[in-house]
């Protein structure tokens, strides 16, 4: 979502998912427990251990396998499994590169190819931008097939890190652990719970883009030195002193506190959204079978078609929210290469920005609070100096 990983992304911001909706309201733990006290004073003759047949000996709880029995999960396999999602994040984080590259180039407004004419659903005829594809066999043909790479070594130090740094936390802050939401009853008090569980996912996150960020500018400044065929950002270790040496400690930082808010109004909305629909719109009553009711073949068929609704709920309320929050992504991304000694950060494509707010508020006189958030169907906007003859 946006030049910046899609952590967040989105998807993305995938960092959010789990969350919504999950947990089990007090007043079923409690109602579970008087159950297990009942029992234990007055057993059922159906559960007293036959002296012929004695009862099986009790299985290890899934907590005890999963930290003893060496499974996947366990500590001792931690280190296997983090470097596992390392080498899998870089994997999506390299295939996905030229989409955000070109992405990018779109968000700063470098528009090398004229518009060209078509009809929309209406039949009139409108003035369409080169879409992705268009966009990414220009790159090619300027900088060959390398070069829709270009930034990605600290772009994927960056997602290394905050990989890391996320698996730390849980480690130093290990979360509660998840319980089944069971019933709509359970649904209505968990409200507690999904505040809980959000409060924690926003602190991770918020610590692993801090620390990430530094390699995130970077990386938004290699990418960015296409538009003027610069080689000022030549490596990460050059990189870094050459900012330092500019700008300071805090040119390390530029654009963070709209990604951070991005971020942060993305996880809340998200996941409030999906609890609140889950709790209040989906109803367990509904069913797969004809009557509602399930049957005694299948008894939990009454909850299926509920299960089903609620695990795409999430799924959606990300898709929208990551709509909503794109202006703070875009501010943060273009604060990265404003007034950088780039020609991409500098008049006439940006102007030089006091602040974030005063960069929000120039793409929103502008109309283009939402620039580069479509990459197939670009038409040009009303405001640009492109026009039909």
């Amino acid at each position: 979502m946006g030049a910046s990983d899609p952590e967040v992304a989105p998807w993305a911001r995938g960092g959010a998912a789990g969350m919504a909706g999950a947990g089990a309201g007090a007043g079923a733990r409690g109602g579970a427990a008087a159950g297990v006290e009942a029992r234990a004073r007055d057993p059922p003759p159906a559960h007293r251990a036959h002296p012929r047949h004695p009862r099986p000996a009790a299985q290890p709880s899934a907590r005890r396998m999963d930290g003893a029995s060496g499974g996947f999960g366990s500590a001792d396999n931690a280190p296997t499994t983090e470097a596992l999602f390392v080498a899998l994040g870089a994997g999506v984080t390299a295939l996905s590169h030229p989409l955000l590259y070109v992405k990018l180039l779109i968000q700063v407004g470098h528009e090398p190819m004229p518009p060209t004419i078509g009809t929309n659903v209406l039949g009139r005829k409108v003035l369409y931008l080169p879409s992705f594809f268009t966009y990414a066999k220009y790159i090619v043909q300027v900088d060959g097939k390398i070069g829709l790479f270009r930034g990605l070594s600290p772009r994927l130090m960056s997602n290394a890190l905050s990989t890391v740094t996320r698996g730390s936390m849980k480690k130093v802050f290990p979360p509660d652990e998840m319980e089944q939401v069971c019933n709509k009853d359970d649904m209505k008090t968990s409200l507690k719970k999904v505040v809980k569980e959000t409060s924690y996912e926003m602190m991770m996150q918020c610590v692993s883009r801090m620390l990430a960020h530094p390699l995130h500018v970077i990386s938004m400044r290699c990418m960015v030195q296409f538009v003027g065929r610069e080689a000022k950002y030549s490596g990460v270790l050059s990189s870094i002193g050459k900012i330092f040496k500019e700008e300071g400690l805090l040119g390390f930082f530029v654009g963070l506190i709209p990604h951070l808010l991005g971020d942060v109004v993305f996880l809340w909305g998200c996941n409030l959204l999906a609890h609140f629909i889950n709790a209040y719109l989906v109803d367990d009553s509904v069913s797969d079978t004809p009557g509602g009711l399930g049957n005694d073949q299948n008894p939990g068929s009454q909850f299926s078609q509920a299960l089903a609704i609620r695990s795409y709920t999430k799924f959606v309320m990300g898709i929208a929210v990551s709509m909503l929050t794109y202006p703070f992504l875009l501010v943060g991304d273009l604060m990265a290469v404003n007034n950088c000694g780039l020609q991409a950060g500098l008049p006439p494509y940006s102007p030089v920005f006091k602040s974030w707010i005063h960069c929000w508020k120039y793409l929103s006189v502008q109309g283009q609070l939402f620039r580069g958030s479509s990459l197939l169907f670009r038409r040009v906007s009303s405001g640009s100096c492109f026009a039909l003859e």
